[in-house]
């Protein structure tokens, strides 16, 4: 088989890739180690920067988001059970978009589907080959038999365990990490969410998050120790503990109900430098991760869907400078929307070797926060999401 862009990765920022390209007469070719009905299963966050929510409209599936989606002014921040809030609209002129990632998925496979163009599941053993020669291939196994798709450029879309960065010399690549002491237990619900917009708050007993996915389906997380096995939260006792950490009048108004989903996620903090080496470009996860604290991990992925996006589409138009320069300009809006989420990360959360001296820095940050509209700005602008 024979493409412009074998495109590794079935997940969001894959196909919306696809998609753009398709829209500008760029042919493309994407390969999914899962089955379609694996990928629509996942539960991820689904807070969409403005910048992404354009991307999907300019990509052409934006109309289910703009007519279900809900669109969010700000956010609450709270600190010893009591809360205040941050308003986008006011501070930046900017709002949030509350739409999940399986429906946004789910739009996208819709319009592939539509488009006639092959999204190939149920890959195993894809393997990028001669990515610094002028004729790179991509070869995988489906169905026992091997198969190769010739191309001009490779796009590794295929999340942190992937193979496409794993194609890069380790001479050549270079890692930062931080793994963050402590997870995520989240769980779905089919209740009202406790509150109109998202509520973070930092307690001495540790993190907490309510979040939404619609009128009836809540989302929320607490701060668990790394050890912790989701079997031994029950439905109770993970209520329970909600009500301690989050404000006292959300408390009260809490609606409680048995969980449809529950697990426990660690956080980090990665960025793989360079994100291109030759014909391959890293894109989303295979890149870089980011704690959830931010809602940054899925904008990221689709900022650098722009960069690469625009990148190709002037280089076959005969300018190739924006693809050239793809890692440098894409690099420097990663490493900004990494420090907006490691700062909040450790400004709402409880680390172990903290102390008393930790927790009050962070009672102290956030109640300048609270009185510095300077403040309130610059965390708006960040969550909002950085110009492209």
């Amino acid at each position: 088989m024979r493409t412009q862009i074998c495109i590794i990765g079935g997940g969001p920022s894959g196909l919306l890739l696809a998609q753009l390209l398709h829209r500008v007469g760029i042919a493309s070719v994407v390969l999914e180690r899962r089955s379609r009905a694996h990928v629509l299963g996942r539960i991820r966050a689904g807070v969409l920067e403005w910048g992404s929510v354009e991307l999907l409209r300019l990509a052409g599936v934006g109309a289910r988001m703009d007519a279900q989606g809900h669109v969010h002014e700000g956010i609450y921040l709270a600190s010893r059970n009591k809360g205040f809030r941050i308003d986008f609209k006011k501070l930046t002129g900017k709002s949030v978009m509350v739409w999940g990632q399986t429906e946004v998925t789910r739009d996208l496979y819709e319009a592939r589907d539509a488009a006639g163009d092959p999204v190939i599941c149920g890959v195993e053993g894809v393997a990028p080959h001669d990515l610094d020669s002028d004729a790179p291939y991509v070869t995988y196994t489906l169905d026992g038999a091997e198969h190769r798709i010739d191309c001009d450029f490779v796009a590794g879309c295929d999340g942190f365990h992937g193979p496409s960065r794993q194609a890069i010399p380790a001479e050549v690549l270079r890692e930062y990490e931080r793994v963050y002491p402590f997870g995520w237990l989240g769980i779905l619900s089919e209740t009202p969410p406790v509150s109109d917009e998202l509520i973070y708050a930092n307690h001495e007993r540790g993190f907490a998050l309510c979040s939404m996915r619609s009128d009836q389906l809540s989302r929320h997380y607490l701060q668990v120790p790394l050890g912790d096995r989701v079997e031994a939260w029950t439905d109770s006792a993970f209520w329970e503990e909600l009500r301690r950490r989050i404000p006292t009048e959300s408390a009260e108004a809490l609606v409680t109900g048995p969980s449809v989903e529950k697990s426990i996620a660690p956080l980090r903090s990665f960025v793989a430098e360079p994100m291109r080496w030759g014909r391959l470009f890293l894109v989303g996860d295979a890149a870089h991760i980011v704690p959830p604290t931010g809602a940054k991990g899925l904008n990221l992925a689709f900022s650098d869907v722009h960069y690469l996006h625009d990148g190709l589409t002037r280089h076959y138009q005969g300018d190739s400078r924006a693809l050239d320069s793809y890692s440098e300009r894409a690099l420097a809006r990663v490493w900004k929307s990494e420090r907006f989420s490691w700062s909040m990360t450790t400004m709402l959360h409880r680390f172990p070797d903290g102390g008393g001296f930790a927790q009050k820095m962070q009672d102290s940050e956030l109640a300048y926060l609270e009185q510095s509209t300077a403040a309130q700005t610059a965390l708006a602008e960040n969550y909002v999401g950085l110009p492209f």
